[in-house]
């Protein structure tokens, strides 16, 4: 290399370095958040990581219910009588479809204000929302207790709550555990003695600042246990990466939950010999959200997105990716490099042995993207997503 190539090059370094130091512009996606921290992501072993790909692209087959009437509705719950769905959207109130229209069924929070009013019909992209979120509410995950027809709520900012059958504004259950706030409620599900297992995804960063929690890899995920009896709040799993779906398995006997950061499903013991033990459960092609169970005790995943060479190699090189975080690149432009370039959408069925059984995909978005959750109900699969303005049924 001649000396005059090489000096331009050794300038460009410094002057990315320096940039990259003082970010002068405040247009990095982590500018305003001087602890970020990058973590290290373990990836799975490649020979673990399952190959099988839908190659009818089935999802495509997919029926877009409501669109633009619903944005971001990240959950779908059926009551005990099989009526819904029902779902919470991006302004923060819970819907009920009564078979002919959507009305407002349930809110999280009590400080609403007209910032949070829209109209039902709205076309405003989901993500121009969030600022005002820990003011409105954000309903995520939603589970019907079948004994009382009580609907219980994982809001992001409000923590744990519950509604009765006849809806309104939702009691807070639990805001804390074991002394700590609880920083983001993600899912949940509910065992027949009435005790509710959720996730609380990062005691770091607020839903409003979920992009930042994915590529920091933050470790301070916790999966909780909620006891209708004390009314205390346990800690069963610790110093996770984003954890986020929860299902109980068909005797109850287990739990599986989700791990984002990772890609992978953890099995939680709830009773038997192991009660109380977590293990690995299944390793994913990509990285999840929620999980549901359905009638006959198989697990339906939705995956966000597949893995690719780029996420996986900034997941275990965390200088590099702090490095790229610092330039002056806008924050939905680092995750669309984060999630492949373009969201499509993928969803798979483990049985209650961990062995994946079933695939459906939309590999290019056509129909079906960015899957939140996968709800099989009446022989269809229902399925939500928190940046989407649609619900999406595929006939099973």
């Amino acid at each position: 290399m001649r000396p005059l190539v090489r000096r331009i090059l050794t300038g460009l370094v410094v002057i990315v370095a320096v940039y990259c130091g003082i970010d002068p512009l405040k247009h990095s996606t982590i500018n305003g958040f001087p602890d970020f921290v990058s973590h290290r992501v373990d990836v799975p072993d490649r020979r673990l990581i399952p190959d099988v790909k839908d190659l009818d692209n089935l999802l495509t087959k997919s029926k877009v219910l409501f669109l633009n009437r619903l944005q971001g509705p990240e959950s779908l719950a059926f009551d005990p009588q099989g009526r819904g769905p029902y779902t919470g959207v991006a302004d923060g109130r819970i819907l009920f479809w009564d078979g002919t229209s959507w009305t407002h069924f349930a809110v999280t929070s009590p400080n609403r204000s007209e910032m949070c009013e829209t109209k039902a019909n709205s076309n405003i992209p989901a993500g121009s929302y969030l600022m005002n979120e820990h003011i409105c509410g954000r309903p995520l995950g939603l589970r019907f207790d079948k004994k009382t027809g009580d609907m219980y709520i994982a809001d992001a900012y409000f923590g744990l709550l519950k509604v009765g059958p006849g809806g309104g504004l939702a009691t807070q259950l639990a805001t804390e555990a074991e002394g700590v706030p609880i920083g983001f409620a993600n899912d949940l599900d509910i065992d027949g003695d009435g005790n509710v297992y959720f996730s609380d995804s990062s005691t770091k960063y607020q839903r409003r600042n979920f992009m930042q929690l994915v590529f920091s890899g933050d470790p301070s995920g916790r999966l909780l246990k909620y006891d209708p009896v004390t009314k205390e709040t346990t800690v069963l799993e610790r110093n996770m990466q984003f954890p986020n779906g929860v299902s109980l398995s068909k005797d109850g006997s287990f739990l599986v939950f989700c791990e984002g950061a990772i890609g992978r499903l953890q099995r939680h013991w709830v009773k038997g010999e192991k009660a109380g033990t977590t293990e690995l459960f299944a390793v994913l092609a990509g990285h999840p959200d929620n999980v549901r169970r359905n009638k006959d005790g198989d697990f339906w995943v939705a995956i966000h997105c597949r893995r690719n060479w780029y996420s996986s190699f900034i997941s275990t090189h965390t200088m590099l990716r702090h490095v790229i975080l610092k330039l002056p690149i806008p924050a939905s432009y680092q995750f669309r490099a984060f999630i492949g370039g373009t969201f499509h959408a993928m969803v798979a069925r483990y049985s209650p042995q961990g062995d994946l059984l079933q695939v459906l995909e939309d590999v290019q978005g056509k129909v079906v993207r960015a899957l939140s959750e996968v709800h099989e109900h009446d022989g269809k699969l229902w399925m939500g997503s928190v940046l989407m303005n649609f619900i999406a049924v595929y006939d099973l």
